[in-house]
């Protein structure tokens, strides 16, 4: 089974992240600037929450006039769903699935060191199944 340090290991150890006394206009000028959906929310470098583009959704939702100065403390989902480098990624996809979510930040040792997105998740699982068809392809026509 792939692990999630072999998909860090193919996408970076980049993490992008916000503190917890960032605005959303901080968050949102992030998120855009690197083409991300979500960012890991520190407080003294310890992980404290999660902000992503859907939860601005709904707070733009419940407060169209939100002000752009609003910490991103107040907005983000403060139970992070988290996952190991020993993980498997299977697991990660079907936590993902099971629980409407689209990031999910990867910890050692009480250390955030990734993240890992459904995208990244379901890329690595088909690069990993077209690889296992041409080896079955070479087999079956002796390339083996």
């Amino acid at each position: 089974m792939i692990q999630v340090s072999d998909l860090l290991k193919g996408k970076g150890s980049q993490v992008w992240s916000i503190d917890a006394s960032a605005t959303l206009q901080d968050a949102l000028n992030l998120l855009s600037e690197k083409d991300i959906g979500a960012l890991p929310v520190l407080r003294n470098g310890k992980l404290v929450g999660i902000f992503s583009e859907r939860d601005f959704v709904r707070a733009i939702s419940i407060n169209p006039s939100l002000p752009l100065e609003t910490l991103v403390s107040e907005l983000m989902t403060k139970e992070v769903l988290t996952v190991s480098p020993s993980d498997n990624v299977e697991r990660c996809m079907k936590l993902m699935t099971e629980q409407h979510i689209r990031h999910l930040p990867v910890v050692d040792s009480g250390k955030m060191i990734g993240i890992v997105s459904i995208g990244d998740a379901v890329k690595l699982i088909i690069t990993d199944q077209k690889s296992f068809i041409r080896q079955l392809e070479d087999y079956i026509g002796g390339r083996w």
